[in-house]
């Protein structure tokens, strides 16, 4: 091993190195897991974590968690962070905004975040005589899924970012503006920092546009969600047509330069810091909101997915090999949302479906022994079962607040269908509408609860969720 492989270079070296002796010291004696949550927007981040936290720190709805039913887990409560720099996980607050007198949903992830929750955990069985109770950390990592699809410009230049990017953005009403933009525009010009601020907003508000109406695929993530790079240059470029050729100071030049840094100094960053120190992933979809808008909705989640996958498999760029020597995540779930928007006959559907979605990916993924899995939840449940009546035949519905209104109304989404190809085959094949069936959508608000002391929030498999993530370490 050379040493730049040992400290880890020479600007940060001291630092990781002295990160990485404490944490095989505290692994040693208190084993900690690093779960990541991430998911594209709308996803439910914040609630699952939320619900999470609050339903293994009072385990009573939680059965499907050996650890809990069995009695191994003696204890649960929060603990302050490891990473000083990482902001908080603010779960009190949210909490505290989906249970309260007037609950309504929480803020949604706007950059990184992190929480620790702690375990004492006594072995049963036959090793219960054994040992005595051990202390387990979980370090949740929260961190927006749009951040994950600028893996994939690691391995692109300027040229086939634009080229691509381009491409898409040509077929689709909300890149007009951009389009016409673009046509007024000589990117040969001498650089002026005033047209690349039109050019950035504009395809800004362009990738907005595509995002609410139910596009995935959209990059660089950080326009979405800039936090404190906010105007920055180097979130100030735009794509423009692939050149052979630019003069040194144009406009093409410099938004090829700020594309580069970019990519060296936010997305390295993120994966070097924080990603590939994570054990156990949870990817969060809204499978449901993308068959609600439509075939090519889910064509681009599906297209997302399989990016964002990209960055499970790191051997196939040659920066995360580096990263990821000695370490994997070891644990994927990809969870859809919102089960409690279908009644649970059509569960299964939709946990189908969201196999199928990543299949295609997974199928090409060398995951290097990763166990993954799919499932339909709801982190919090929002609606009971209902039963509607309608020419003389039985729907199976819910029935919740409605967010907008705050009444109540009977919901139905539409028949999912039980082979997932009815969804995927339409969507790839460019389909503008559904061809059987129309699916709705609708925005339910958190059901009003008085909780028992000993019980978390009400869920669908949160508590499964939550056995194929971390169980192993609870028992």
């Amino acid at each position: 091993m050379g040493l730049g492989n040992i400290v880890g270079g020479i600007t940060h070296g001291v630092g990781r190195s002295i990160e990485g002796v404490t944490d095989t010291v505290t692994g040693v004696f208190e084993p900690t897991v690093r779960l990541g949550v991430t998911g594209l927007s709308r996803a439910g981040k914040t609630v699952f974590i939320t619900s999470l936290v609050a339903n293994m720190l009072n385990r009573g709805r939680m059965p499907q968690l050996i650890g809990a039913s069995n009695g191994a887990i003696q204890s649960a409560y929060l603990q302050p962070q490891p990473d000083d720099t990482i902001p908080r996980f603010d779960y009190e607050s949210h909490r505290a905004a989906m249970t309260g007198p007037d609950a309504h949903w929480p803020e949604s992830t706007r950059a990184i975040s992190e929480l620790r929750l702690s375990f004492r955990v006594q072995p049963a069985g036959l090793l219960s005589g054994l040992a005595g109770p051990r202390k387990v950390h979980l370090d949740i990592v929260d961190y927006p899924g749009e951040w994950l699809l600028d893996l994939g410009l690691l391995d692109k230049s300027f040229a086939e970012w634009s080229t691509e990017t381009l491409t898409r953005l040509a077929k689709r009403d909300q890149g007009a503006s951009f389009t016409a933009l673009l046509g007024e525009t000589d990117s040969d010009e001498k650089f002026e920092e005033g047209t690349a601020k039109t050019l950035a907003a504009t395809y800004t508000a362009y990738m907005q546009a595509a995002l609410g109406a139910g596009l995935a695929d959209l990059t660089p993530g950080r326009f979405i969600l800039p936090g404190e790079l906010d105007g920055s240059p180097v979130l100030t470029f735009a794509p423009l047509p692939a050149q052979t050729k630019s003069a040194r100071g144009s406009l093409y030049r410099e938004m090829e330069r700020r594309y580069e840094a970019y990519k060296s100094r936010v997305v390295k960053p993120f994966f070097r810091d924080h990603f590939a120190r994570i054990d156990r992933q949870v990817v969060l979809v809204d499978a449901l909101g993308a068959i609600h808008n439509g075939p090519q909705a889910v064509e681009d989640l599906r297209t997302a997915l399989s990016d964002i996958l990209t960055a499970f498999r790191p051997g196939r760029n040659a920066f995360l090999s580096t990263l990821f020597m000695g370490r994997r995540i070891d644990k994927i779930l990809f969870a859809a949302t919102k089960a409690d928007h279908l009644h649970h006959e059509q569960h299964a559907q939709l946990a189908n479906i969201m196999d199928a979605l990543v299949r295609d990916a997974k199928d090409r993924a060398d995951f290097a022994g990763a166990s993954t899995a799919s499932m339909a939840i709801a982190s919090m449940r929002a609606t009971i079962e209902h039963e509607v009546k309608q020419n003389g035949m039985v729907i199976p519905a819910v029935r919740g607040k409605l967010a907008e209104t705050g009444k109540q109304a009977a919901f139905y989404a539409g028949a999912l269908p039980k082979d997932p190809s009815q969804i995927l085959n339409p969507a790839r094949d460019g389909h503008t509408a559904w061809l059987d069936g129309d699916f709705g959508a609708m925005r339910f608000a958190p059901a009003e609860m008085e909780l028992d002391p000993n019980d978390g929030p009400p869920h669908i498999r949160l508590d499964r969720a939550a056995e194929f993530l971390i169980g192993d370490k609870l028992r």
